[in-house]
């Protein structure tokens, strides 16, 4: 149990930090370097594409974020003791009792120490749960980190490939890029800046690829009507059209609700209780 405490406060701050350095290498670096191309009108020069493009990818990964916290999951327990109704108990590992933690859809978390309705999984980079509230939000944090990383990856290579003047015509090139620049390195032919580069560039694709695999996993349990907890447990869910399932997490206009955030108001204390 102290391990997840400490890998709750280890993982937000490491996110953070990558966020950080990508947009000192983003705003220092790669786009400055963009500028000195001459053939280009300074009005559509590839700087500010690019640069109007991060910012706009980093703007709705970093607003997710902090969406994802803000919208954290309402204490069913309290919901439920506040309506004076009959509290539906559940006994949690240690033996005590849980009010709400019995309930359909419904998890006590012992990190968060609340019962979260449709809980899917505790996120550690955001030390919070997901849920019912805050899922869409994550989700769209999940997307826009992966483009956003994609972004950077892209901006990356380009800078290496002028700097170092590497080709990455053959697929191999990014592959043997790591070791060939460690020993590079350690002889002294490579610069200690430069080596960090490569260095992110392998992070932001690891990042990039997770992200979008995560993205698309929760998508495809939506359409299901599936949480990661109930797979888990095994549990069974009645089936419904997928573009019910859409509507319920991304709202009645799903499609504009998968590409625009948007803040869910409102307390899962006075929403309907699942069927």
């Amino acid at each position: 149990m102290l391990v997840l405490r400490v890998l709750n406060v280890v993982a937000p701050t490491y996110f953070l930090c990558i966020s950080l350095v990508t947009f000192v290498l983003q705003l220092f670096l790669f786009i400055p370097s963009m500028f000195k191309d001459p053939s280009t009108t300074p009005l559509f020069s590839p700087a500010l594409l690019h640069g109007a493009l991060f910012l706009f990818l980093s703007a709705n990964a970093l607003g997710n974020y902090i969406l994802v916290i803000q919208s954290s999951p309402e204490d069913l327990g309290k919901c439920l003791n506040s309506g004076g109704g009959a509290e539906a108990v559940a006994a949690r590992p240690d033996g005590s009792r849980s009010p709400g933690s019995a309930l359909p859809s419904t998890h006590f978390c012992r990190l968060c120490a609340r019962v979260t309705q449709r809980h899917d999984h505790h996120c550690f980079f955001t030390g919070n749960c997901i849920g019912s509230r805050n899922m869409r939000n994550f989700i769209m944090f999940c997307l826009y980190t992966s483009l956003a990383c994609l972004d950077s990856l892209v901006a990356g290579v380009a800078y290496i490939s002028a700097v170092l003047s590497v080709s990455f015509a053959s697929p191999l090139a990014f592959l043997t890029l790591l070791p060939h620049s460690i020993s590079q390195f350690f002889s002294g032919a490579l610069l200690s800046s430069e080596m960090f580069v490569i260095l992110m560039l392998y992070l932001w694709l690891g990042i990039g690829l997770a992200c979008a695999g995560f993205c698309s996993h929760q998508i495809l349990l939506i359409l299901r009507g599936q949480t990661r907890y109930q797979v888990r447990k095994g549990m069974v869910v009645r089936a419904r059209p997928w573009r019910k399932n859409l509507q319920d997490v991304f709202g009645k206009r799903w499609l504009i609700g998968l590409l625009i955030p948007v803040l869910n108001v409102g307390s899962d204390c006075h929403r309907p209780k699942d069927k």
